[in-house]
């Protein structure tokens, strides 16, 4: 198939997914056209097979603010006809189910079919659709999508609750490539977690877009809390508007030097396996796909119990969820893990179970797959 796919491409979880999709597409012959305002970036270095077309934004003074999805919606069009694209998988609503659909209006004058699929990942119905000014037209883009997606069983009973969309929506979760995220042999980790820690210290991993729904601030103090009794460090991947709040809270409790801030990664994949613990303790999560890379890499999580996250980490079995807020039971039931070697082994073992047997791309994409057969031969229904 020849599938054009358009994302976010900063750093977030839906651009992730996008991303990863796209290269698991390639990889198994499909012919994937990527379309945004800037390369993805998770795409570097990984590009083979797969093509990247940026869409030019006009600066024109009349407008005050660029006009980014009419913009997506004419170089959609461009693409599929020149490229003779089967289909459109658009992955967050706002704007790019509105842009494909009139991608897809254009097309059609010229009895050119191009269907598209709209994939929910989460804020965009949670945050953004819910505002009076977008709800109207995220239903609109919902239901005229030619087949609509969501990344757990949480967010499409959100989507059903709060948008009464005739569309059918389909459950297809968030994937892992278990052959990328996966542990590495001891002496490799041994080696990776010397760069950032003391033999003895215990690591601890954030990773996130620093937005406020993360609580990047919750991360800081749990792990304030941790490091009080055990020698440890915490790694802080990404980047993000509360960057800086959280840099000033590790300055104020005296941790700074504990606390590494490595900014955006392309290869996260490389630092997951050098961590003991992941922490998530967002007020929010529709999947939870940082925990999900990390328990592929053998790392439990200390999360929320939030959103899609229950259906992927169980508690007490292969990570442990917490009211959002409780810094002192995450950090207290951190501090149990680290100081019993027998639950946390069980524990790490059943997190990298769970990957394996239900979220690895090799399980995923076939659905994918199968969910683009069904909509390019009409078969899916709505309602």
């Amino acid at each position: 198939m020849k599938i054009g796919i358009t994302c976010y491409p900063t750093y977030g979880g839906s651009g992730v997914v996008a991303t990863e999709l796209g290269i698991e597409l390639a990889a198994a012959g499909h012919q994937v056209h990527f379309i945004a305002y800037s390369q993805p970036f998770r795409l570097r270095g990984r590009e083979q097979d797969i093509a990247f077309h940026e869409v030019p934004v006009s600066n024109y003074p009349l407008f005050e603010y660029p006009p980014y999805d009419l913009a997506l919606a004419t170089r959609m069009a461009e693409v599929a006809a020149y490229y003779e694209l089967d289909l459109l998988h658009v992955h967050y609503a706002i704007p790019h189910s509105i842009s494909a659909y009139l991608a897809r209006e254009m097309l059609a004058r010229q009895k050119h079919r191009l269907p598209f699929i709209t994939t929910l990942h989460g804020t965009d119905i949670t945050l953004v659709g819910l505002d009076h000014s977008y709800l109207p037209i995220t239903r609109f883009g919902i239901d005229e999508s030619d087949g609509v997606t969501a990344i757990s069983n949480y967010l499409k009973d959100k989507t059903i609750q709060e948008f009464h969309p005739e569309k059918a929506i389909e459950v297809i979760p968030n994937f892992v490539n278990c052959d990328v995220y996966m542990p590495l042999v001891e002496t490799e980790r041994a080696a990776g977690r010397a760069r950032y820690a003391e033999p003895g210290e215990k690591i601890l991993v954030h990773l996130s877009n620093f937005r406020p729904v993360k609580r990047t601030a919750d991360v800081i103090r749990v792990f304030a809390r941790v490091a009080r009794e055990l020698p440890a460090r915490l790694l802080m991947i990404g980047d993000g508007p509360d960057r800086s709040a959280a840099e000033w809270i590790a300055h104020r409790k005296g941790i700074q030097d504990r606390v590494h801030f490595l900014g955006k990664q392309s290869s996260v994949s490389e630092i997951l396996p050098l961590a003991d613990l992941l922490l998530m303790p967002s007020e929010l999560e529709s999947f939870g796909l940082a925990a999900l890379e990390a328990m592929a890499c053998r790392v439990p999580s200390i999360a929320t119990r939030v959103g899609g996250v229950p259906e992927l980490i169980e508690d007490g079995v292969n990570g442990r969820l917490f009211p959002v807020g409780d810094v002192e039971g995450m950090a207290e039931g951190a501090l149990e893990l680290l100081r019993d070697p027998g639950r946390y082994v069980a524990m790490a073992e059943a997190a990298r179970h769970t990957a394996q047997s239900r979220y690895c791309a090799s399980k995923i994409l076939p659905l994918y797959e199968d969910f683009y057969r069904r909509i390019l031969g009409g078969a899916a229904g709505s309602g």
